[in-house]
């Protein structure tokens, strides 16, 4: 495990001995982290996160409580996840969000509430996903919404990390 400088990170979080945390990222609380996962700096991580193995989260990500980010995921930078339909809840109006096995989350994007991000899709840089994804599919835009399906990454000639 490599830990760089700045980072805290709780003494509940379970951290699998091959991920690396770059500087400054703070991780909360009952984290959990797969094998092969690199978190960027700068990252703000909440108790209660699932993080499966070979994902990539660039810098200045936000993952709130709850969240459950599966295998092969990629989250660029500066993307923003929600859990609190009403703030400020406390909790009362958090709906967990999920990003499933193979998506691809661009730049910039933020993820709403409750919103599940199906089987290797797509959301473009910037976009604001107000409601769940289907698999295998690109959304775009503000509100987004479907552009196309998904070329499988084996026909460009692709491999996944």
């Amino acid at each position: 495990m490599a830990i760089h400088e700045c980072c805290a990170i709780s003494k509940d979080a379970k951290l699998h001995k091959t991920v690396e945390v770059y500087f400054c990222t703070q991780i909360s609380g009952n984290v959990e982290v797969g094998e092969n996962t690199v978190i960027g700096s700068h990252c703000d991580i909440l108790g209660d996160v699932k993080i499966g193995k070979n994902v990539r989260i660039q810098s200045q990500v936000f993952i709130p409580s709850g969240t459950i980010i599966e295998d092969d995921v990629f989250i660029g930078p500066g993307v923003i996840i929600l859990n609190d339909k009403y703030p400020p809840s406390k909790g009362k109006h958090w709906r967990p969000v999920t990003i499933c096995s193979g998506a691809s989350i661009g730049g910039g994007a933020i993820i709403l509430p409750g919103v599940t991000i199906g089987e290797n899709s797509v959301v473009g840089a910037g976009s604001i996903v107000t409601k769940d994804v289907p698999a295998s599919c690109v959304v775009i835009g503000n509100p987004a919404r479907i552009q196309s399906a998904v070329v499988p990454k084996d026909r460009l000639g692709m491999e996944r990390y």
